[in-house]
């Protein structure tokens, strides 16, 4: 229990003020990771159907779920993705340079521009959804996107010598990511069958490929490197719903 409720403090701005961890405790509030999307997921689904029975334009309404996912999350990932966008897009950075910026609180140019685009498009793709799959993809998107830093974490170093999400990868092993694996196949089939598993295996290529680039860059992963793949994720599995769906 002590488990999921840091995956919920982390990635969530529930005030749960656990204390009392360990290594191997952070290590399987991994697990949980999924299980946290899942929440957050049939939160945007059951806002969805509220406020479409209620009339609201579809469009006020996506506009509405991406802001309360900002809010429930306290708007960390999008800062990792701004950071990022800073490091990565300014241009010819050495390693030392990249990390530097990345620990810079304040944002750039390229990284007000990433927020605004990864906004756009979130906003631009639940428009073009059917109404028929989008609660599925509202949930699929929390939970796969999640589930993505797990398998990242456990497939790339950390490239600072210290960082918060550093501490939840010290214990990470093989048996964590199985038991997340499995959580998360359980919930993408149960939620849209084998086309569940199809945008999982798409995100999961997605995901490697990104941050296979971003380790070459800076030596591996970081907080605000996992943020931005969450951030991504999230548009590449509406994407890849949309698709889906349409063929």
């Amino acid at each position: 229990m002590s488990s999921f409720l840091l995956a919920l403090q982390f990635l969530t701005v529930l005030p749960l003020k656990v204390k009392q961890f360990n290594e191997e405790r952070m290590a399987w509030a991994l697990v949980f990771f999924p299980v946290v999307g899942l929440f957050l997921g049939l939160i945007l689904a059951g806002l969805n159907t509220l406020f479409s029975g209620l009339g609201i334009l579809p469009a006020v309404i996506n506009i509405i779920l991406v802001i309360t996912l900002v809010i429930l999350t306290g708007g960390l990932h999008m800062d990792g993705l701004s950071d990022t966008a800073d490091a990565f897009l300014s241009g010819g950075k050495g390693k030392e340079e990249m990390l530097k910026i990345m620990h810079d609180p304040h944002i750039g140019v390229m990284g007000v521009l990433s927020l605004i685009s990864i906004i756009l498009l979130k906003i631009g793709l639940l428009s073009s959804m059917s109404v028929i799959v989008k609660p599925a993809a509202l949930i699929l998107m929390c939970i796969l996107s999640r589930w993505a830093v797990v398998m990242v974490m456990y497939l790339f170093p950390y490239a600072r010598q210290e960082g918060k999400a550093k501490l939840f990868m010290q214990g990470l092993n093989l048996k964590v990511l199985l038991a997340s694996l499995i959580i998360v196949l359980v919930f993408s089939f149960s939620i849209w069958g084998l086309k569940g598993w199809l945008v999982l295996l798409v995100i999961s290529g997605c995901a490697y490929l990104i941050n296979l680039a971003i380790a070459k860059k800076i030596g591996g992963v970081t907080g605000d490197t996992l943020g931005a793949t969450i951030e991504i994720m999230e548009v590449v599995i509406l994407l890849t719903v949309c698709i889906t769906h349409k063929v």
